[in-house]
């Protein structure tokens, strides 16, 4: 194993001290937060740290986050679970999210990763139901991916959109996107908090401070030496 230098590792230790993302904290909000039933904010078996992410695909401020959010879980591979939360104001939101599905269940879901984010990017060029399913055959067709007439014939896709959105209102997301950072026992909310700010810059710092927060000491881990 290497070792630093006296004055090194004290250097180091110094400017780790004055880092943002060292002095971030990571707690639960207080109860006075929007959040009803908070039994879905866990991380996935096996995992420590997880972000949970409700958004719909014709929120620009979903768009917005989006990047952010991969990059983050990416850097610090950590899971994703993502819900879909179509608001009913929007047109074509929830026949994006059967199209998601669809890719994710019949094709890959890298492919339906990639999908979300080409929707998100065209955004701006998307207005109807048309022209989604206008944007949605040209990201399959530029793939090889052949797009049947009817993606959901049996209405299954359609019913987990809905029971993502109605995971949603249980516990009661109020906007989108809505990111929180989760582990065992704590949350915290990183967009989409009606009561405070609502940064998804904010979410490298967190993850890192969860992760600091849920690491097992050496002395702890199953077979370490006393």
């Amino acid at each position: 194993m290497k070792t630093f230098p006296t004055f090194l590792a004290a250097a180091v230790v110094a400017a780790t001290a004055l880092s943002p993302v060292a002095n971030a904290q990571f707690s639960t909000p207080p109860v006075s937060n929007q959040f009803r039933d908070t039994s879905i904010l866990k991380p996935p078996a096996g995992a420590r740290v997880a972000v949970v992410e409700f958004e719909d695909l014709e929120c620009p401020a979903c768009a917005a986050a989006a990047p952010i959010v991969h990059r983050a879980v990416e850097q610090y591979h950590v899971p994703l679970v993502r819900y879909d939360f179509p608001l009913q104001m929007h047109v074509w939101s929830f026949d994006a999210a059967v199209y998601a599905r669809w890719m994710q269940e019949k094709v890959s879901p890298k492919v339906a990763d990639e999908y979300r984010a080409s929707v998100f990017a065209a955004q701006q060029s998307i207005a109807s139901k048309d022209d989604l399913l206008r944007a949605t055959q040209k990201f399959t067709s530029d793939r090889k991916v052949a797009l049947p007439f009817q993606v959901d014939p049996g209405g299954m896709l359609a019913a987990k959109v809905r029971a993502d959105y109605a995971l949603g209102e249980k516990l009661n997301v109020v906007q989108t996107p809505t990111i929180v950072v989760v582990t065992k026992d704590k949350y915290q909310i990183i967009s989409g908090n009606k009561n405070g700010t609502s940064d998804p810059n904010t979410i490298s710092a967190a993850i890192e401070a969860a992760l600091a927060q849920t690491k097992v000491p050496v002395a702890a881990r199953p077979g370490a030496k006393k």
